[in-house]
């Protein structure tokens, strides 16, 4: 998979201390974007999902999970799943960020295996491009009050986006 970079400690990409993956390429070319870098898919460069996972292992022992970012990390959506999937094997979260919405994806899932897979192991999506004129610096793990935190595992159960319960409220 072709990637931008990777962050070996970050708390302000999901819960917990996090391991982040920006993957390169992204379709959705948000004005004011805060990686507007990753935006070529031909940029970056290529790592497989088994040496990601190398460097995982070898990230401080406080990272307790995953992040995908971008770039756009539906773009290579099996790739993506598959390094979600060995990492949540290993106990790892993961939290994979969309500009896409979370219905839309879970449309094209139908017919997209490599969807499918991203959103099965994905535990926290953040989905819903960035919007300049909604950008809130006090949102947590988002920059725009239009991006929604999913947890996708209780969705699965309740047939329906379930919110966390901060998001919920308000």
């Amino acid at each position: 998979m072709r990637i931008a970079g990777l962050l070996r400690e970050s708390v302000v990409d999901g819960p917990g201390v996090r391991f982040v993956v920006f993957g390169q390429g992204c379709p959705h070319r948000c004005p004011e974007c805060h990686n507007p870098e990753t935006w070529d898919p031909a940029g970056g460069v290529r790592q497989t999902p088994r040496e990601i996972m190398r460097e995982i292992r070898r990230a401080p022992a406080v990272v307790k999970g995953l992040t995908l970012s971008g770039g756009e990390p539906f773009q290579q959506a099996a790739e993506m799943a598959e390094l979600a999937r060995r990492a949540r094997e290993k106990g790892y979260h993961v939290t994979t960020y969309t500009g896409y919405l979370y219905e839309d994806l879970a449309a094209k899932a139908e017919s997209d295996e490599g969807i499918a897979a991203l959103l099965a192991a994905t535990d926290l999506l953040v989905d819903g491009p960035f919007i300049a004129a909604a950008k809130d610096i006090a949102l947590r793990f988002r920059g725009s009050a239009n991006q929604r935190l999913i947890d996708l595992a209780a969705s699965r159960q309740a047939g329906k986006v379930v919110l966390l319960p901060d998001e919920a409220t308000g």
